[in-house]
């Protein structure tokens, strides 16, 4: 996993294929299937590339994020909007940001959410039966910084 982890920090990599044909030239055989599993245990995500289109990233190579108090990483630029209706809510974000926001949300696992569905530029979250939605606001606002101010 060292050699997927540099071979990201040193190329622009795309694509899953990209980082196979890196792997070989390196002198490593894998599978897509392994090559899969071990970005998702590397938590590598994809993230809009100032060439244009996409590149994966490592959670701490990713200049996109803020800290907050507790130093969870949290993509604040890219969430723009929530609006509710009933329990579910949609969050719209910057294009490309969609899928790591939600990430973030359900690595929290926040107790009022029940889960997420994620586009390129839009959340679909479904809190439980019962919570109000200052509830999910609050609860995203521990681990979102500046949420309450995207409302506004």
């Amino acid at each position: 996993m060292n050699v997927i982890r540099q071979l990201i920090s040193n190329h622009r990599v795309g694509s899953q294929e990209e980082l196979l044909n890196l792997l070989e030239t390196e002198g490593f055989s894998t599978t897509q299937a392994t090559l899969s599993r071990d970005l998702k245990a590397l938590k590598v995500a994809k993230r809009p590339d100032i060439e244009g289109g996409y590149a994966y990233v490592l959670p701490e190579d990713d200049d996109q994020r803020g800290e907050d108090e507790n130093g969870d990483v949290f993509p604040v630029s890219g969430l723009e909007s929530i609006e509710f209706s009933g329990n579910m809510a949609v969050l719209k974000t910057r294009p490309g940001f969609a899928n790591s926001i939600a990430s973030v949300i359900d690595n929290h696992a926040p107790f009022e959410v029940l889960g997420t569905i994620a586009g390129d530029d839009t959340i679909l979250l479904i809190s439980k039966e019962g919570v109000s939605r200052p509830d999910v606001i609050n609860a995203l606002s521990l681990f979102m910084p500046g949420l309450k101010k995207k409302l506004l």
